[in-house]
């Protein structure tokens, strides 16, 4: 009976995901407005025009000191 209970329960369950799934589909409404006044330019788009070149780079050498630390770390376990 419990099983039974359980079988029912995931198929009702998994009728309404399926049904609900199809109705949420809708367009997507208009840009918002650019603000006015946050670039010197006015051209530049609306997340501004920040450069991430640098911060990448610390990011990605960061990266590969731990990756390298990692690496030493589990050289030397298996020395010992």
């Amino acid at each position: 009976m419990k099983k039974t209970i359980q079988i029912f329960a995931f198929t009702l369950l998994m009728a309404l995901v399926a049904g609900s799934s199809t109705a949420v589909f809708s367009q997507q409404g208009p840009p918002p407005p650019p603000s006015g006044g946050h670039s010197q330019t006015g051209n530049q788009p609306q997340g501004g025009g920040a450069p991430i070149g640098s911060g990448l780079t610390i990011l990605l050498g960061l990266g590969a000191a731990y990756g390298g630390r990692k690496l030493y770390q589990a050289y030397h376990k298996l020395e010992e």
